[in-house]
């Protein structure tokens, strides 16, 4: 009796066991979904902005200095900050081998005149007269250098912006004088490729400098290189900003913002889609029905805060947010507002 009072008392607690069990299982699959705020795919027109960053350049700039070099400088007509017109002279140079230069010549132009009718008569040989001519023309061409280098004029029409020399000091190599336009300035920026069919002459650009805080520059497109850079994969934009009252220098750091048009495609927030570890692909979490659905996607252009998605995508699917080291592909999820 007492063996079977034992026996069934070992089944009771053996049945018991079993049933808590169950339930622990039961709990432990039973786990909370996770939480997750979304997106909506949305169809729409988006507008292409890029900017780059580069140096403000003058939009002409020249040294100036004789053709001829062992010369002394008279005398410096302008400074450093003065503005000077196109063809306007900026310093003159000694004139004492001008002048030397000019007695030769007359020597040389006495002896052609005196020898000419010689040689009509037939009292000098051709080969000998025409080493005369040329010997005047020589003269003549030394002459007329000397004399527009006597007097050194601006090129162009700008801002003195260095100056080398003093009065009377001797011209070697080193310019006399430098000139830029500023009245006009120019961005070179470097557009990456696959912008190349969207950037046209004429275009607009905005200039913002970090000297005038939250103002904009208009700039237009004034050249574009016909080849491209085959090492950066990018194709030289030349921007013209007018700046008649001067507040734009050479110089300053810029940043070109272009307009590259609009575009029609599934955009999602950029921080939906995630890289895959490993590898290249890009993925997104689909969540449908309260599931979370894990899913290869191929992005496009970024605008913005937005990303085009080429493949994989289609409007008015809804896609994670946040919370993705949390989710894998089948997790229950709960969204949440904003």
């Amino acid at each position: 009796m007492k063996k079977s009072l034992m026996l069934i008392a070992l089944a009771a607690t053996m049945v018991g066991c079993g049933s808590n069990g169950t339930k622990s299982a039961v709990v432990a699959q039973e786990e909370p979904a996770v939480a997750v705020k979304v997106c909506t795919a949305e169809t729409s027109k988006m507008e292409i902005t890029e900017t780059y960053t580069s140096e403000i350049l003058p939009y002409k700039q020249n040294d100036i200095t004789p053709a001829a070099q062992g010369l002394h400088i008279d005398k410096i007509l302008v400074d450093v900050g003065d503005y000077v017109k196109e063809g306007q002279i900026v310093a003159t140079m000694n004139r004492t081998s001008l002048k030397q230069l000019e007695i030769n010549l007359a020597t040389v132009e006495d002896s052609y005149n005196r020898m000419k009718p010689v040689h009509e008569a037939g009292g000098i040989s051709d080969q000998q007269f025409l080493e005369l001519e040329n010997t005047l023309n020589l003269q003549r061409e030394m002459v007329d250098n000397m004399r527009r280098n006597s007097e050194i004029k601006s090129p162009i029409s700008g801002v003195i912006t260095a100056r080398n020399y003093e009065n009377g000091d001797l011209f070697t190599s080193m310019p006399i004088l430098h000139v830029m336009q500023i009245n006009q300035l120019k961005v070179m920026a470097n557009v990456s490729e696959q912008y190349y069919p969207n950037v046209k002459v004429g275009d607009k650009v905005d200039i913002n400098v970090d000297i005038f805080p939250g103002e904009s520059f208009e700039g237009k497109v004034s050249r574009i290189a016909p080849a491209l850079d085959a090492a950066t994969r990018t194709f030289g934009v030349e921007i013209t900003i007018p700046n008649a009252k001067e507040r734009l220098r050479p110089g300053m750091f810029a940043r070109a913002t272009f307009h590259m048009g609009e575009i029609d495609g599934v955009m999602i927030d950029d921080v939906a889609v995630q890289k895959q570890a490993g590898s290249a692909e890009r993925f997104v979490y689909v969540i449908k029905d309260g599931v979370a659905e894990f899913r290869f996607v191929r992005d496009g252009r970024r605008v913005g805060s937005k990303v085009s998605i080429v493949e994989g995508l289609n409007a008015g699917e809804q896609v994670a947010t946040t919370s993705f080291v949390r989710l894998m592909d089948g997790k229950a999820v709960e969204v949440i507002a904003e």
